[in-house]
């Protein structure tokens, strides 16, 4: 048999006695970043897209977009507008969550013209049709450094009339 190395004491660093607790410690250390990424793949942590949908007389509002989401994620919003009547200047108006704690990457189709209102991003998206279906898509990244929970508004107006609201709760996990 091989002599024992300088500085091993085989009851303690083979036979671990008086250390037999630390051997759990390291498994439950394992079993939280087990759970952690049990839990990511769930959708706990976010970037799984949520559908919000409103409706009224004139038309329908879907936004199709995570509501859960993570520092440094990169992900999309699509906004959809099924017009029953004709929408002679419509315009689609973000709250501030949609930027606060966000970069806006892209928007497609661009809008006809961008503006504040009151704080809030205003999309000028023009005429569009009875019976017509619009899409508008915007990609953004979450920025490293959000953490909280807001309300994430969005308004469609024909002009200055409003049509349509939707509020979703955002929270943004580190």
């Amino acid at each position: 048999m091989a002599d024992v190395p300088d500085g091993i004491v085989l009851k303690r660093d083979r036979d671990l006695e008086g250390r037999e607790w630390q051997v759990w410690v390291r498994r439950g250390l394992l079993a939280l970043v087990a759970a952690l990424s049990i839990a990511a793949l769930a959708n706990v942590f976010g970037q799984m897209p949520e559908t919000a949908r409103a409706s009224s007389s004139v038309a329908d509002l879907s936004i199709i977009a995570p509501t859960r989401l993570r520092g440094g994620l990169l992900w999309q919003g699509r906004f959809e507008i099924d017009a029953r009547e004709e929408i002679k200047d419509a315009r689609l108006v973000l709250g501030t969550a949609w930027a606060k704690e966000h970069t806006i990457n892209t928007i497609e189709p661009s809008p006809l013209g961008e503006a504040s209102a009151n704080g809030d991003l205003s999309l000028d998206l023009g005429h569009i049709r009875a019976g017509h279906h619009y899409i508008l898509f915007m990609d953004f990244q979450t920025n490293p450094t959000s953490l909280g929970s807001q309300k994430r508004t969005t308004d469609l107006y024909d002009g200055d009339t409003h049509l349509l609201a939707i509020e979703q709760d955002q929270i943004i996990f580190p």
